[in-house]
């Protein structure tokens, strides 16, 4: 299902998507070597405020790796990333180069600012990687700066860990090539972003005939030219809670300043924010509109409009449904 409209606490956590890139060689298990996913306990993220106590244990850089050590006991090391906006990055505590039955977990803050890297984490995973360890397979950074990587782990075995950090679309790829034709977009969703999540609950306080949801998908895109709308809409079209507009013979095709005008008044200010939380032009925006109308029954008439709006630069589409129906 798709991420409906909410941040609540932590739930960035985990919600990673399958992206490009090339997969990490994983030798074979040796000595008695297992993989054991029943008995490590979760390893969340570091108590906020953690900037008085969290030791920050050096710089990594996209497309290099770093070793750390987990010392006797559960413990937060933190790494600087620094990059330009619309990179997007692979992080994984690999299993080459890290301890047998060391567990981790890995989360991402910033852009730094005067008042630091923020209280909650932009991404963050426990175990997607090899056995106990930690894998974000799609990190988009939607502005440049200084990001901080925390590897955490919930046992001290003194045992190294390995934290890569590899580039798999955006800024951070050196010299790419144009896209193949009819490349497609493989979407993976993410959590809304608070600031757009408070806007939309506002707009939809506004009216109970009136509701609207937002979702957040990324996509990693390694080439020079841009995605393509069609190929970014045939990506949403192909998830199931979207299939009810399947159907409509003629969706139309909308700038992103013509799109404005198809919002409903209260949602209107979704407009801007989206552009200015995701640093993209409006010249670069595109909408696909997809629409259907049923009824359930005497005086029960429904209007739904889906929106899918392609970021092309920032390499995000938001999928904005726009409902309303009788009262």
């Amino acid at each position: 299902m798709a991420v409906r409209s909410a941040v609540l606490g932590m739930s960035a956590v985990g919600l990673m998507g399958a992206c490009g890139g090339q997969p990490e060689q994983t030798p074979a298990p040796e000595g008695g070597d297992t993989v054991t996913t029943a008995t490590q306990s979760l390893v969340p993220a570091p108590p906020a405020p953690f900037d008085s106590y969290l030791y920050i244990a050096g710089n990594l850089s996209v497309g290099s790796a770093v070793t750390g050590n987990t010392g006797t006991s559960a413990n937060y090391e933190g790494y600087k990333l620094t990059v330009p906006a619309h990179t997007q990055v692979a992080l994984e505590v690999t299993h080459l180069g890290t301890g047998m039955g060391v567990d981790t977990g890995l989360y991402v803050y910033g852009p730094k600012t005067q008042y630091g890297y923020g209280y909650w984490p932009l991404y963050g995973d426990d175990d997607s990687g090899y056995g106990e360890l930690s894998k974000l397979p799609l990190a988009t950074f939607n502005q440049a700066g200084e990001y901080l990587v925390v590897v955490g782990w919930s046992n001290g075995l003194a045992k190294n860990y390995r934290l890569q950090a590899s580039c798999v679309g955006g800024a951070c790829v050196a010299n790419p090539s144009p896209a193949p034709a009819n490349a497609p977009v493989t979407l993976a969703a993410f959590p809304l972003d608070g600031t757009l999540n408070a806007v939309l609950g506002g707009a939809n306080a506004y009216r109970e005939d009136m509701y609207s949801f937002l979702d957040r998908y990324d996509f990693a895109w390694p080439y020079s030219t841009h995605a393509s709308l069609d190929a970014a809409a045939a990506a949403v079209l192909a998830r199931s809670e979207y299939k009810g507009y399947r159907n409509d013979p003629s969706p139309g095709t909308y700038t992103y300043a013509a799109f404005l005008s198809r919002m409903y008044l209260q949602f209107q200010p979704l407009h801007q924010a989206i552009l200015d939380t995701y640093g993209e032009s409006a010249a670069n925006a595109q909408v696909k509109s997809y629409f259907r109308e049923f009824s359930t029954g005497p005086n029960g008439d429904n209007w739904r409009t889906l929106n899918i709006i392609l970021l092309p630069e920032s390499r995000h589409v938001l999928v904005y449904e726009q409902t309303a129906h009788e009262i």
